[in-house]
């Protein structure tokens, strides 16, 4: 697999090709003196426990791993804040209203994107609901379930940080 940077020959500041790799993490051009860095898109993950300690999942709708599991989240808009970004994913694939959410753990992450490899940071957020009334697959979300803790299949999540972070999850809580 190349390097993301490989995908960009010109410069983003003046349009020149001399674009260069600068080192693992950077591209500069040889034209203007600009240094471009490469960073991961923030992207956040929901877990949602109901009151039977059954963990919330979805089953993916759209490529990558269309048709598989996953949690409910997604890319973090500009401007928002990671808290504001998963409850407004969670609202966009479930309906579901976010009252709370406490930070657990980050995971690093490669998503394709429209044949574009995307380098995130998931961000793994315990969420609370208003309530479970008037929940419903939209978005991404092809279906949505509850399953029971103890019979979560990590290796059913399509997605290898959501795959991790479910082990890590149920590991630890």
């Amino acid at each position: 697999m190349n390097h993301p940077l490989a995908q960009f020959v010109y410069c983003p500041k003046c349009g020149s090709h001399q674009f260069v790799e600068h080192n693992g993490k950077s591209k500069h051009c040889e034209a203007c003196g600009f240094t471009y860095y490469f960073n991961p898109s923030a992207a956040t993950v929901a877990l949602i426990v109901n009151e039977r300690d059954e963990l919330l999942v979805v089953r993916r709708a759209k490529e990558p791993a269309k048709g598989t599991l996953d949690l409910p989240g997604g890319f973090i808009d500009m401007f928002e804040t990671a808290e504001q970004g998963v409850a407004r994913e969670v609202a966009e694939e479930t309906g579901l209203k976010v009252t709370a959410t406490r930070y657990l753990f980050s995971l690093p992450n490669l998503y394709e994107y429209s044949g574009f490899m995307v380098h995130t940071m998931d961000l793994f957020y315990e969420c609370q609901v208003a309530s479970f009334d008037h929940i419903k697959a939209m978005d991404d979300a092809a279906d949505l379930t509850f399953i029971p803790k103890t019979e979560v299949n990590p290796l059913e999540f399509g997605l290898g940080s959501i795959r991790k972070g479910v082990m890590r999850y149920l590991e630890q809580f």
